[in-house]
């Protein structure tokens, strides 16, 4: 094992994991809330509370797991991949009984239907919580330190991967034209191609990479490399963070809380509002959804370079304040035009670009605030805000298009990701000039 230089295929491969989480999730978010609402007839506070419920269960779920796997001891297997395995194949046969109890709902009614598809959903939740920080800890476990970070802009990438191969398949099969008229649409062919890309994604990673052998290997290489702790241990235990840096810690955890609020809002409820307001199906928002996205991975470079030379906090709050104008026009543009078109199109992709801005440099800030032994746990800090943010988000957004009205999600969205710029203007601490990053390292601080 190479201590300088980052075996790129064994990384890629490991991050197969990961691409086929954020595939799922994808779609998770895009076409369960559909179904709640168009087959179930939900109203939307409920929807919300449903939709929100991944997020109350991964903030017990992910560090139990992630904890678990770390005691865990499988000769044969390793640590991470016995649940890796294991909530793939739970997943991959809970998510196919969606849409079997979904169709059957819409052909005749009945309530043990309904209930069965939540006991489902809600199974179905705690497998996919049961395989992801093993997932992610992988990479560490098999990647020596000095290494770690192109590491993890690769898994990240990985992700990012997953998530478009689904968008695109989404847009080819429920283009608006197929599916606008239906009285019921049958999502089932969806489901069983994104279990296969899961369950083949897992078969690869199982049949490529050895984790006890590559985890053996970097101990080894980390015993005889001592000097690579030294950042996480200096011997001063936890002291209590100064006052001052303390209360930017806490504007800046408000801050992410904030953002998160807005943007999970219109990741969560916006097919449900195209199809309300403009009349168009999962296609189109799929279309618009993998433009983000596209516009987020394309922007993580120039970004790299704007914070190098500006600052993290002002790319930030750059981010934020462009990522408001866009929520702010996207309200107008999908009330002005009845379809969606290239400006709608544009207007998603610099959605991708703000969002860029903010994710790349708000856990680099969370984490300069720590001395190293302490980065776990504020990398925790960092999933608590935006998990908390994720788990209100749903619900109460649901509940203001239910009673009030669908063209009240982009204001929404707007005012609170504009609240996250009076709290950052409070942040004083964590705005580290870095040098310009390029290539894969520019990706390094992507957030799943």
């Amino acid at each position: 094992m190479n201590a300088t230089k980052l075996d790129n295929k064994r990384t890629i491969l490991v991050g197969l994991a990961f691409l086929s989480i954020c595939a799922f999730w994808q779609m998770y978010d895009n076409v369960v809330q559909l179904i709640l609402g168009n087959t179930f007839h939900l109203n939307e506070t409920i929807s919300g509370a449903i939709m929100a419920a991944d997020n109350i269960l991964a903030l017990f779920l992910l560090p139990f797991f992630g904890g678990l796997s770390d005691r865990t001891e499988n000769k044969r297997l390793g640590r991470r991949t016995p649940y890796i395995l294991g909530g793939t194949a739970a997943a991959v046969i809970l998510m196919n009984l969606l849409p079997v109890l979904d169709n059957s709902y819409a052909r005749e009614a009945a309530p043990f239907k309904f209930v069965s598809f939540v006991v489902v959903l809600g199974l179905l939740l705690v497998a996919m919580g049961v395989y992801r920080s093993p997932a992610v800890a992988l990479m560490p476990d098999v990647t020596p330190k000095p290494l770690r970070s192109k590491g993890n802009a690769i898994i990240n990438l990985m992700g990012a991967v997953g998530g478009i191969i689904y968008l695109i398949i989404a847009a080819v099969m429920y283009p608006t034209s197929k599916v606008k008229d239906l009285p019921h649409v049958n999502y089932q062919p969806l489901f069983i191609i994104v279990s296969a890309i899961m369950a083949v994604s897992v078969i690869v990673l199982l049949l490529t990479i050895r984790e006890p052998q590559l985890a053996a290997a970097n101990q080894e290489l980390e015993a005889k490399h001592p000097e690579w702790n030294l950042a996480e241990d200096d011997g001063s235990g936890h002291e209590e963070l100064p006052a001052p840096v303390k209360k930017s810690l806490g504007f800046l955890l408000a801050s992410i809380a904030l953002w998160f609020m807005g943007y999970n809002a219109v990741t969560t409820w916006f097919t449900r509002y195209i199809s309300q307001v403009m009349g168009e199906g999962l296609g189109g928002a799929s279309l618009c959804l993998t433009v983000a996205t596209a516009g987020a991975i394309v922007s993580y470079i120039p970004i790299g370079v704007v914070a190098s030379k500006i600052g993290r906090k002002k790319t930030i709050m750059g981010g934020v304040v462009l990522l408001a104008v866009c929520f702010l026009a996207g309200g107008v543009l999908t009330t002005v035009f009845d379809s969606i078109n290239v400006i709608m199109y544009v207007a998603f992709a610099v959605v991708g670009l703000a969002w860029a801005a903010i994710n790349v440099n708000s856990l680099p800030m969370v984490v300069e605030m720590c001395r190293g032994s302490d980065v776990g746990k504020f990398t925790g800090y960092y999933y608590t805000a935006s998990m908390a943010a994720q788990v209100v988000t749903p619900i109460l957004v649901g509940t203001l298009m239910g009673n009030i009205g669908y063209w009240t999600l982009f204001p929404y969205a707007a005012l609170f990701v504009a609240l996250s710029f009076v709290t950052m203007h409070f942040v004083k601490h964590g705005d580290v000039k870095a040098e310009a990053k390029r290539g894969l390292d520019a990706f390094t601080d992507m957030d799943d």
